[in-house]
């Protein structure tokens, strides 16, 4: 059997290109952390696995080997075959991986070579691609970085979405990094968000831009944690700081939280359900600051939260969600953007519209 092996020298291409990859190991495993466009197609199942583990501990590999063929075999066998044939067929350049690109690889190559299946597995597997995304984002901690700062909702993601040398932080960590920022999918794993920053940084490297253009974030983004060294140069980086008017970001605030929000439980859960998520969800969050602002200001806003969901039902109008939004802003907020601010203003280059600073970018580049 000659095997069509992909070298660690390849690892580069294969996220650059985006290229399918199908992961054979076992679903705990792809749950925990996998690769962009990786799909799981395992070899054994968690249960099915975890015996070969016990027999390999208690009586050798040979005693494994033979049990795992066991348990795989038959039509169960067939049927992973048939799966992977399938997805070869309909994804002909992929390519495949277990954990180490040892046993397990060798197990389906021989028997998708035996269905007349040919599909190249990557040299030292899932763990050896995992290592090279990690110093991939260890090397990007030392490129020139330039920060976005500015006050919520003065529409800093917006700004970046514009932006070619960008990476957005909160859209790879699927949180907007407020205590309102969680949104109705889940965040990914920590080995997932670092997986899909890896491969962000790997392209942004490969595209020659003079910078990595971030937005000013805290250690983590939910519960999404910036790798140590990659946020320790980020609090070492130049910054400019995005501006825009209060009655803007109010609006864009009542979009975010209140519009899009609601939106987006019913369109997931239906009226009812989704209204009844969308309610938690505003009083979950308020109530993650609660130390912050002081049980009087809490109270206060929480009231105001109320009175605008019953306006809501009742009225069919989301406006009166500004009132809470607005004393967020002004009581929480902004006296807590403006102190952090000021401890990093040795570092700001400038402050302005979206236009002058994309003009400024422009002129950088």
């Amino acid at each position: 059997m000659v095997a069509n092996i992909v070298p660690k020298t390849e690892y580069q291409n294969t996220f650059l290109e985006d290229r399918p990859l199908m992961d054979v190991r076992a679903p705990v495993e792809f749950q925990k952390g996998a690769f962009p466009h990786a799909t799981s197609l395992p070899l054994m199942m968690d249960d099915e696995r975890a015996k070969v583990g016990t027999c390999y501990k208690q009586h050798g590999q040979q005693a494994a080997i033979e049990l795992g063929h066991q348990l795989v075999s038959g039509k169960v066998k067939q049927q992973r075959i048939e799966a992977w044939a399938e997805y070869i067929q309909q994804n002909p350049d992929a390519y495949f991986y277990c954990f180490r690109g040892g046993l397990r690889s060798q197990v389906t190559l021989q028997w998708l070579n035996e269905a007349s299946v040919d599909v190249p597995y990557i040299e030292g597997g899932y763990k050896a691609m995992r290592q090279f995304l990690i110093e991939m984002i260890e090397q990007a901690s030392k490129r020139p970085m330039l920060i976005l700062s500015g006050s919520t909702g003065c529409g800093k993601t917006e700004f970046l979405s514009h932006r070619t040398e960008a990476i957005d932080l909160e859209g790879l960590a699927n949180h907007r990094g407020s205590s309102f920022g969680r949104n109705i999918t889940h965040q990914p794993t920590q080995i997932n968000f670092e997986n899909a920053l890896a491969v962000k940084l790997l392209k942004h490297q490969a595209k020659d831009f003079p910078f990595l253009l971030l937005e000013d974030e805290s250690h983590l983004i939910g519960r999404s944690s910036i790798p140590r060294n990659f946020y320790l140069a980020m609090q070492q980086a130049p910054i400019i700081v995005l501006e825009d008017s209060h009655e803007q970001r109010l609006q864009r605030l009542l979009n975010e939280y209140v519009i899009d929000m609601h939106a987006g439980f019913v369109d997931h859960l239906g009226l009812e359900s989704g209204t009844a998520a969308f309610e938690d969800y505003l009083l979950t969050s308020i109530d993650k600051i609660k130390k912050r602002l002081g049980g009087k200001s809490h109270a206060n806003i929480v009231k105001l939260i109320i009175n605008a969901l019953n306006a809501q039902q009742n009225q069919n109008t989301m406006s009166e969600h500004l009132a809470w939004i607005n004393v967020l802003l002004t009581q929480y907020y902004d006296p807590m953007y403006e102190y952090q601010l000021s401890k990093k203003a040795n570092r700001i280059l400038l402050k302005g519209s979206k236009k002058s600073l994309s003009e400024w970018i422009v002129k950088k580049r």
